[in-house]
């Protein structure tokens, strides 16, 4: 019997010297780079778009959605597969195009071994500025394939105890207060809610929280907040309603105005918006009590783990997000989870058209599976 790789070979859907082909695997329309004929390392990198379908209508200060792009991605090797993904929001300013137009110039023939992971990403970091969440698409394949081809998850190659996953936070976006509440009700197993703010109803929106649940609440304003005295009278009035830290709750460039709220807080004011890569560290340092750290912020896992060391070092608290995004995304988050003080790892968990099966929660908290790589599978 034919091997799929020798039978996809011999039906020319992954041929050296066609530069790229559309190839389906299960999924219409993969698009496949090997180039370079007689100089290939093996690896065979594919991607195809999607469209990730909201299980509500997703409502921040800056608008509202009801779907998410993605790009899912593969790289194989020796007849090992590893997974990846884009998740592209309007705000991070990249799509289906962009990402495409990136992937297609993505080369990974040049390389021996996938193993060569620290040239492997350094090369694709520096084949154009951005594009970090196209970035983290192969960031996350090549992790997934690596920790395969060492038959052991990341969390174990990195020296990461898996009972040490904190809780995730679970997102009710802004809504009407009678849908907020049935969004507070679907969300009862969890032990944090992460509330989204800074439409101008703030405060009618965790009444109507309150209303429901005496759970832990953080909130997210998405540079909702102009006005910085307005600001700290918000975080004491949540800190008597329950919560325990604000997320970016001015304009990332009012920097004098944040680092007085952060200076006069009774909660921690963690960094979203204002941080994405590791240059934005002089950004933030002294500004902020801590940051959020996203695989297609900053470009993958290589790039968050940096960052959470870089964090500590400058003795910041941590948190671990996720985008809107399939299993594979939040699970290869999620691999990182045991090192940080907080996680809002519940982007799978807002749609209803995922395709792995990854992170599961119990009673609230994350539960790493125990496969190789990020520990994901197709469904």
């Amino acid at each position: 019997m034919k091997t799929r790789r020798k039978f996809l070979k011999d039906c020319g859907l992954i041929a050296g010297g066609a530069g790229f082909s559309y190839v389906s695997l299960g999924y219409p329309e993969w698009i496949g780079i090997n180039k370079k004929p007689g100089k290939s390392s093996g690896m065979t990198l594919r991607f195809k778009p999607y469209e990730l379908h909201l299980k509500h209508v997703f409502t921040l200060a800056s608008g509202s959605r009801t779907t998410t792009p993605v790009m899912l991605t593969e790289i194989e090797f020796e007849n090992m597969v590893g997974y990846g993904e884009a998740s592209m929001p309007p705000y991070l300013g990249e799509s289906h195009d962009s990402a495409n137009a990136f992937l297609t110039g993505v080369d990974l023939t040049q390389f021996a071994s996938p193993f060569l992971m620290e040239e492997i990403l350094t090369y694709v970091d520096q084949i154009a500025p951005g594009n970090y969440a196209a970035k983290a698409s192969v960031d996350i394949a090549l992790h997934d394939l690596v920790g395969k081809l060492m038959k052991q998850p990341w969390y174990r190659i990195w020296g990461l105890n898996p009972k040490r996953t904190p809780n995730t936070s679970f997102t009710i976006g802004i809504d009407k207060p009678e849908v907020v509440k049935e969004k507070v009700r679907e969300a009862a197993p969890y032990r944090i809610l992460k509330v989204k703010l800074g439409q101008g109803n703030d405060k009618e929106m965790i009444q109507s929280v309150r209303s429901v649940t005496n759970t832990l609440i953080c909130v997210d304003v998405n540079q909702g907040w102009t006005d910085r005295n307005m600001a700290l009278e918000m975080t004491h009035w949540l800190k008597e309603q329950g919560v325990v830290f604000v997320e970016q709750p001015m304009p990332k460039a009012a920097i004098d105005d944040i680092a007085w709220l952060t200076q006069n807080s009774p909660l921690p004011i963690i960094a979203d918006e204002a941080i994405q890569t590791i240059a934005d560290f002089k950004k933030v340092q002294g500004v902020y009590s801590g940051i959020n750290i996203k695989l297609m912020k900053c470009g993958g896992m290589r790039a968050a783990y940096t960052m959470i060391s870089m964090a500590r070092a400058l003795d910041m608290k941590v948190m671990i997000g996720c985008m809107t995004e399939t299993s594979c995304a939040v699970t290869a988050a999620a691999q990182l989870s045991p090192l940080v003080d907080w996680a809002d790892l519940d982007g799978n968990l807002l749609i209803d058209n995922d395709v792995f099966e990854g992170i599961t929660i119990r009673d609230g908290k994350i539960i790493l599976p125990d496969g190789p790589g990020i520990g994901i599978r197709k469904i």
